[in-house]
């Protein structure tokens, strides 16, 4: 059976900068904003809908000015290299450009339940900020070079009723050094 989902989602037009009313909220989300707020990170921020595709993110754009990226959960035919993908929403991912940038033979779409196991997120809610859940660092992050060239990141706090907008060298020099992931840079 093939869900549909619809691109027109509900957005809480009262934003939120650093933490916010965190009652009611996963532990999953209240754990980012607790980490964000450590590093100092600033962020801006909506609460919405649940948004299961990029297409359903376009309200949020309009809202944060920015939109969150496509996030892509991979791994190699024995499962035994993960790797998260960010890419911006309206680009196409080709696998075999991806796999030959990383020199492997083969990538393809990992299950759910190494999103749990890894980085306690589910589909739809895949994030950068999923990595603060991966301790023995079983993901290695790709970030394509249209997003690295970006001044902000638009990301799911690990669940995707709610996004946010973090200055993109705030991911790199502060978020992932706290979590002790690097990444690797490719041009899709």
């Amino acid at each position: 059976m093939n869900e549909t989902y619809s691109t027109e989602i509900y957005i809480s037009k009262d934003h939120f900068t650093q933490m916010p009313d965190c009652t009611g909220r996963p532990d999953k989300e209240r754990r980012v904003y607790e980490l964000l707020e450590k590093l100092g990170i600033p962020f801006e921020g909506v609460d919405h809908e649940a948004a299961f595709t990029i297409e359903a993110c376009r309200g949020i754009e309009d809202e944060l000015g920015i939109m969150p990226c496509k996030n892509l959960f991979l791994c190699n035919r024995q499962k035994t290299a993960f790797y998260l993908l960010l890419m911006p929403g309206d680009k196409k991912f080709l696998t075999k450009d991806l796999s030959h940038q990383l020199g492997i033979s083969r990538l393809s779409f990992a299950g759910p339940e190494y999103m749990e196991q890894y980085l306690d997120i589910t589909p739809g809610s895949v994030s950068v900020m999923g990595l603060m859940n991966d301790t023995e660092h079983k993901v290695n992050l790709v970030i394509d070079g249209d997003i690295l060239r970006s001044e902000y990141i638009g990301c799911h706090p690990c669940i995707n009723t709610a996004s946010l907008k973090i200055r993109t060298q705030d991911i790199l020099e502060k978020f992932l050094p706290s979590t002790g992931h690097t990444w690797t840079a490719v041009e899709l």
